[in-house]
């Protein structure tokens, strides 16, 4: 494999499409040494193959809003890869949503299911729909118009869409009763991060969060370093935050900084329970304004406008809200401030630079593929329950969740491991995913 050439070919056929070429480029500089070693790959053309979407369904998605004035957006669902199971992953409604952000999150979902140890491929869908300042309602009708055109898309052994940026519980339930309607049917393994009385797993909403922290946590281990007491900085307050803060506090370590669109609160004295409750008030009101935190927390949260998570000194930087969110004079000014772990929670937090400066500079680095895995692992834990008609109380259901964090560490740790005996998170995770759904690939033939 000549990692150039391909790329090369591939910014020639899709211009501009930065976001997908980026994970692209990751993926292969990480295994081109490993699949230099499988003739077999070559001859398949495995990357060739692997690079490419399995299929990208585009449509309208028409829906009246609560003037009674018609509003249009855009669907899309990419089915990416299916080699080790069928399709899964989220559905992001945000403004800024476009086929390339997909094809890139979709890439990168079909190696971090991999990593899961779970038997799920690779998908993303979404729209460029706004949920900032819909009302209720508003949300409900475009969510039943988006399944209008996707339903015949999805399925429990073709594709299981989940919740994403702009799409949490509300949201999934509005989905899947439009599912419901047209299938006809009551199949809840259509979807998952449903509600717990109707087929949804406990910690779900949280699952993301919490896995980052218990990734987080054993990286700490494997360095000779506790987490208890270190200060975090965390970006966005939605459901991976909220669980990221959950799980951080609960470890002992105190997130002194969130932050949103509009600037970043300071909490000195580290983030309370009560606080982290409101931060669900705080995503449910869509307004998206961390600024509220400071209103009702007077005295205890001070915000900054203007200002991002990683202007606050703190120990460790968990990038939780969006991808490339983190810039390579931001992790310059976590580094000088005293930083020496970043862990991305959201996929492909951080921009190349950003990175590199971190791994330039000993800076513990884990990529969100591996880091953030714990959502699609719960979706996946779900999954089981619906097929099986069973569920798992909370501790089974973390204790499951934390079992696949550590094995994707050690995943990670097997193949990432260096002459001097530290570890390259990013190759590790990439070469693990890769070797996976590569061999299955194979073993299926050239379709």
């Amino acid at each position: 494999m000549n990692t150039n050439e391909i790329l090369a070919r591939l910014r020639a056929k899709y211009p501009g499409e930065n976001e997908y070429l980026q994970a692209v480029q990751e993926v292969l500089e990480s295994v081109e040494d490993v699949y230099n070693q499988h003739p077999e790959f070559e001859k398949a053309k495995i990357v060739e193959r692997m690079v490419e979407p399995d299929r990208i369904f585009t449509f309208r998605v028409t829906w009246v809003d609560d003037a009674g004035q018609v509003q249009t957006n855009t669907g899309y669902r990419v089915q990416f890869n299916s080699a080790i199971g069928p399709y899964k992953g989220g559905l992001r409604f945000h403004k800024a949503v476009t086929p390339s952000m997909l094809k890139f999150l979709g890439f990168e979902q079909t190696f971090k299911n991999a990593l899961t140890t779970l038997p799920m491929g690779g998908a993303k869908g979404g729209s460029d729909f706004d949920p900032v300042g819909k009302s209720n309602d508003e949300i409900m009708r475009f969510c039943q118009a988006f399944m209008l055109e996707l339903w015949q898309c999805i399925g429990p052994d073709q594709d299981i869409p989940a919740g994403d940026v702009g799409v949490g519980g509300r949201e999934i339930g509005y989905l899947y009763g439009m599912y419901k309607k047209l299938a006809r049917q009551y199949n809840t393994g259509v979807l998952t991060g449903k509600g717990g009385t109707w087929g949804g797993s406990i910690l779900r909403p949280e699952a993301t969060g919490f896995g980052a922290l218990y990734f987080t946590q054993h990286l700490l281990e494997k360095a000779g370093k506790d987490i208890k007491d270190k200060k975090i900085a965390l970006s966005g307050f939605g459901n991976v935050a909220w669980g990221a803060a959950t799980k951080a506090t609960e470890l002992g370590a105190k997130v002194v900084a969130i932050s949103g669109p509009d600037g970043v609160c300071h909490i000195p004295e580290g983030i309370t329970k009560e606080m982290i409750d409101y931060m669900l008030v705080m995503r449910a009101s869509n307004r998206n304004k961390v600024e509220d935190m400071a209103v009702k927390f007077p005295g205890k949260a001070f915000f900054t406008a203007g200002k991002k998570a990683w202007s606050i000194p703190v120990d460790i930087a968990l990038p939780c809200a969006f991808q490339n969110e983190l810039s390579e004079d931001d992790a310059k000014e976590l580094v000088a401030n005293g930083c020496w772990c970043c862990c991305e929670v959201s996929n492909m937090g951080c921009q190349p630079g950003a990175i590199h400066y971190f791994q330039d500079n000993g800076i513990y680095f884990a990529p969100g593929k591996a880091v953030n895995a714990g959502g699609v692992a719960t979706s996946g834990l779900e999954m089981t329950q619906n097929a099986e008609h069973i569920s798992w109380d909370a501790q089974e259901v973390d204790d499951k969740l934390h079992f696949i964090m550590k094995s994707i560490h050690e995943q990670c740790v097997k193949f990432g491991t260096r002459p001097d005996g530290t570890v390259d998170y990013v190759k590790g995770a990439n070469i693990a995913g890769f070797m996976k759904v590569a061999t299955a690939m194979l073993e299926q033939g050239t379709i």
